[in-house]
């Protein structure tokens, strides 16, 4: 029986401020998932890089659950494939904790590397969720700043062989894998990421938009992610601009919401988007439509995902898309491009609708459908909420917990690969 989990999320810690700088999809999933486990009476230990000399070394994440903040390079945001470079001090650190644990889950592909090393010190075994894969971002990339550096690719090429179980968001995901990086098929399970049901709920329309300060006959539009290129937020923009030529009438009482990003970027790539998004938006004539809002914990983003009437994700990649899964939890359609994890999360017609990626004629056919039909939406608003329960952390945490079940004692067998 499974007892003390360590979690390694070397780049980022769960509990920092969502939507900037290195934070999403894979801090909410260590939080949320430490937490199912913590109430299950399981002991869990996350550790991550100090980028705050200030923060107490060890912050409680659930009554069974600790984040543990490891120095390591500069305690300060950093670049996070620079810290490749710090990770034997990591490894170091963590080691003079004296700890024991049943088994390794590491999330990224920095922690896998580190987890490499910490196995040959705890004599435990390794399950490995990298949530994003280099060779799939690079082939979406549109510059070569936004390629991911060949050491990533390496790295994940080799921990996917050492490691003794490996879990893919979706089955799209474990094919990449097993033809991209020549991972074997039978050591890898399908495991989806989950949402947080009593977080993420349907809440009254018109309250939510009080509470957030939209009009109350207002119709928001509503897009949250990191402002980057593979986020596709320039395709919502020229489809915006589709939809007033087409139908002027439809704008008036319009508004979109861009929910993520730091307001003062460091990442050079992320501040030239912001400011390209910015002129792009001037060019197209939409820039009394669309508001840049910054990051929102999500207490506050329910009320976004409630207030809107539909949530809008063009990206060109997603390994999974949990802002779907969000914002079905609050009973709102999403349309997103047909790619990744996308195409699973969302069943077209049922629950949303699946668009091309990097088509705005087609994303702008979606949303006026969805502007001009009230009884569509609300259909695809109840089947949403029904859909999504699937993916509850309760029903998660027993597949994962079965996931280190077997992982531990085919190690106890069979020793490590």
């Amino acid at each position: 029986m499974i007892q003390r989990v360590a979690m390694l999320s070397v780049h980022t810690c769960p509990l920092a401020t969502l939507g900037g700088k290195e934070t999403g999809g894979m801090n909410v999933y260590v939080r949320d998932l430490g937490r199912e486990f913590s109430r299950r009476g399981i002991e869990v230990d996350v550790y991550t890089r100090s980028q705050d000399p200030t923060m107490p070394r060890i912050t409680e994440l659930a009554e069974n659950g600790r984040v543990i903040h490891i120095k390591t390079g500069p305690e300060r945001p950093y670049n996070k494939n620079k810290i490749y470079n710090h990770l034997p001090e990591f490894v170091t650190n963590v080691k003079t904790l004296n700890q024991k644990y049943d088994i390794i889950y590491s999330h990224y592909w920095l922690s896998g590397v580190a987890a490499g090393a910490l196995r040959q010190v705890w004599n435990i075994p390794i399950v490995q969720m990298f949530h994003t894969l280099a060779e799939m971002k690079n082939r979406v990339a549109q510059t070569p700043a936004e390629r991911e550096p060949e050491q990533r690719l390496n790295c994940e090429g080799e921990v996917m062989r050492f490691a003794d179980r490996l879990v893919a968001a979706t089955p799209l995901e474990k094919n990449h894998m097993t033809w991209q990086y020549g991972a074997l098929s039978d050591k890898i399970d399908v495991v989806p990421p989950g949402v947080d049901l009593d977080r993420f709920k349907p809440l009254n329309r018109r309250e939510a938009k009080t509470y957030i300060g939209v009009p109350p006959d207002d119709k928001m539009i509503l897009f949250v992610g990191r402002i980057q290129p593979l986020k596709g937020i320039d395709i919502l923009m020229q489809a915006l601009a589709l939809v007033r030529r087409r139908e002027p009438e439809l704008v008036k009482n319009i508004c979109v919401s861009i929910i993520g990003g730091d307001p003062n970027p460091d990442s050079e790539i992320e501040r030239n988007e912001f400011e390209r998004l910015k002129s792009l938006r001037a060019d197209l004539g939409v820039g009394d439509l669309i508001t840049f809002l910054g990051a929102k914990d999500q207490d506050t983003l329910v009320y976004y995902y409630s207030a809107a009437e539909m949530v809008v994700m063009p990206s060109h990649y997603e390994s999974f898309g949990m802002v779907a899964i969000e914002a079905m939890a609050c009973g709102t359609p999403v349309i997103a491009s047909d790619v990744g994890g996308l195409s699973f999360s969302i069943e077209n017609g049922f629950n949303g609708y699946l668009v091309p990626g990097r088509d705005p004629e087609s994303l702008a056919n979606k949303i006026v459908l969805l502007l001009k039909y009230r009884a569509l939406l609300d259909q695809l608003s109840e089947q949403a909420k029904t859909w999504v329960k699937r993916y509850s952390w309760v029903n998660i945490a027993d597949e994962i917990t079965e996931v280190f079940e077997k992982t531990v004692s085919d190690y106890a067998t069979n020793g490590q690969n």
